[in-house]
């Protein structure tokens, strides 16, 4: 089984070489310049740009990589499963379902699974990581392929982030309500719902923030003691590992993970963003 994840995972770049796991770059504008997420530029390049006051863009995989990992895999006689970015928030899964069909044509005995994760960030890197943990394991592909289903559909999604005003440009909340949370101290709590980031709550002050975070968490989740969770951060690792300290003394978790928030969706939330990932069923 030949895996395919893009970088809105939020997984280094040693993640997909380790684990042979084929990387299908989202792309980074800032200013004139174009670049590959992950292999062409850096996320702390990211959040610098937008501290200096530029605005980075961000657009989905290209359809020529999509057809040329799609054809190897054709040529290769293998099967293979792309796990995409939720396609709530980017064209990429819907891009890579179109250069399917195309070669579909030309491969008619192409075997590929195309999983809409509905996921962003280390929730989708969770996903991915156990794709890449049963295949390792020797689970039959179709077995494998709807684990991962289950997966996708029962990763939450928790985040808050440090400025409305990143929101704001991209749509997400109104203007005025980014610049009445700025004076009034107000954080944004969102989820992710259907694929879509779906706002919660607004809270004063970030340390109720996390607190609420917590209570969401075990109201949702189950078996912490069996789950890895994961964090993800913009620029903020000491807020990251803030958050951890409370879930460990309180859920005892089996283990957390903590990576920086990539350049994809970094663009969109901008820095001093936190997020929170775990499964709200194991089985």
């Amino acid at each position: 089984m030949r895996i395919i994840a893009d970088s809105a995972t939020d997984l280094p770049k040693a993640f997909f070489d380790d684990n042979k796991v084929l990387l299908a770059p989202l792309r980074v504008h800032i200013d004139e310049d174009e670049y590959e997420d992950i292999i062409g530029i850096d996320s702390s390049a990211v959040y610098t740009a937008i501290r200096e006051g530029k605005q980075p863009k961000t657009s989905q995989v290209s359809p020529e990589l999509f057809l040329r990992l799609f054809e190897d895999l054709a040529k290769s006689g293998e099967e293979g499963l792309y796990i995409a970015f939720s396609s709530a928030l980017s064209g990429t899964y819907s891009t890579a379902m179109m250069m399917r069909e195309q070669l579909l044509e030309t491969y008619p005995d192409l075997k590929l699974t195309i999983i809409d994760s509905q996921c962003a960030s280390l929730g989708y890197g969770l996903v991915l990581k156990q794709a890449v943990k049963l295949r390792d394991e020797g689970m039959d592909n179709a077995q494998l392929i709807e684990k991962v289903r289950f997966y996708a559909e029962h990763m939450e999604h928790l985040f808050t982030v440090e400025d409305l005003d990143y929101l704001a440009r991209g749509g997400r909340v109104s203007k005025a309500s980014a610049f009445i949370g700025g004076l009034l101290n107000i954080k944004p709590l969102l989820h992710v719902e259907d694929g879509k980031l779906v706002p919660i709550e607004k809270i004063r002050g970030r340390k109720k923030v996390f607190k609420r975070m917590l209570d969401l968490m075990e109201e949702r989740g189950e078996n912490f003691s069996d789950q890895v969770i994961a964090i993800s951060h913009s620029d903020d690792e000491a807020t990251a590992l803030e958050l951890k300290q409370m879930i460990e003394d309180r859920f005892h978790p089996k283990s957390i993970e903590i990576h920086l928030i990539g350049s994809t969706i970094g663009a969109h939330v901008g820095p001093g963003a936190i997020a929170l990932f775990f499964l709200n069923k194991l089985s």
